[in-house]
């Protein structure tokens, strides 16, 4: 398609469908990943994803303890991880949300 413009652009329009964009569902459950200090050492503590239930929080849990190398647990809905890898967790988000 030719250019609608007089000079140097972008075209108007183009032969490219526009790309979707994505609504963001409001009942999906939004993570909180918060870095605490305890006794001395540091530990993620990742919440709201409760309603993922027990047996998908302790999948996670357990990916997330490969991923970072440490140990964690789950409590009443909440992944507990040792150490500071508040960044690996991060990006595993951002890596689950954009597939």
């Amino acid at each position: 398609m030719e250019k609608l413009t007089g000079g140097a652009g972008w075209p108007l329009s183009s032969a490219e469908p526009p790309s979707v964009i994505k609504k963001e569902d409001p009942n999906a459950p939004k993570p909180v990943i918060r870095l605490e200090k305890r006794a001395g050492k540091y530990v993620i503590v990742v919440s709201g994803l409760h309603t993922y239930g027990s047996e998908r929080l302790s999948g996670m849990a357990k990916e997330w303890k490969t991923l970072c190398g440490a140990g964690g647990t789950v409590k009443h809905g909440v992944i507990e991880i040792q150490g500071d890898r508040v960044k690996a967790i991060r990006e595993w988000f951002l890596k689950k949300t954009v597939r």
